[in-house]
């Protein structure tokens, strides 16, 4: 998918993604990873996620990587924040206590970028790109996050023939062969086609979400 989708999604407030509380597979499965207090952790294609701030709250260093400009700043105004922001590399970096934006493509991301994170979170990241992205995406992240880095991933699994993504669906076969090089953990699976009714409309018959504890 080109930026200007996603450009085009924020301009236009198309933003059915962003949930509007914190993401309570996040809140039930990331105390189990044993994260210390101050550790890093990655949040790709962040948006503008309460996630973040639920994170930073438990102590963590958060690292949120968004392409979205206009994402970027509603974060910081939406939780009253006042960031320092300054060219990094290929990003605009924003600044505020312990959550970083950095805004760009995370494809340009470097090693040196991630060395220090030991924490990666992924609720809406894998699940908003097509297979080819998706399959370079997990390819990054297996190259670039260090080893003993730990996470919480989620997905949806569903008919694509009947609804084009995004969101797309994911197979647990695919999240178990991109993840090279990590243990992968299905810690739920779970039927929530009525709890979502772009779905149901759509005569979709089953959207399974699966949640899983990611360790390199």
């Amino acid at each position: 998918m080109e930026p200007t989708f996603w450009h085009k999604r924020w301009a236009d407030n198309q933003i059915g993604f962003h949930q509007a509380q914190v993401n309570s597979d996040l809140q039930a499965h990331w105390p189990k990873l044993g994260l210390a207090p101050g550790s890093r952790v990655l949040v790709p294609l962040c948006g503008k996620s309460l996630d973040m701030a639920w994170l930073a709250g438990q102590g963590h260093r958060v690292l949120g990587v968004e392409l979205s400009r206009r994402a970027v700043e509603s974060f910081f105004q939406e939780h009253g924040l006042v960031p320092e922001v300054e060219p990094q590399g290929a990003f605009e970096v924003w600044r505020s206590g312990d959550v970083e934006l950095w805004c760009g493509d995370i494809f340009a991301l470097r090693a040196e970028d991630l060395e220090a994170c030991v924490g990666v979170y992924d609720r809406a990241a894998l699940i908003a790109l097509p297979p080819a992205m998706r399959e370079r995406y997990m390819a990054l992240l297996s190259t670039l996050l260090p080893s003993a880095c730990k996470g919480v991933l989620v997905t949806l699994d569903y008919d694509q023939a009947l609804l084009d993504g995004p969101p797309f669906s994911v197979a647990d076969d695919e999240v178990r062969a991109g993840f090279v090089g990590w243990r992968v953990e299905r810690l739920e699976a779970r039927e929530i086609i009525k709890e979502s009714p772009k779905f149901e409309q759509a005569g979709v018959p089953s959207l399974v979400e699966r949640v899983y504890r990611l360790e390199r």
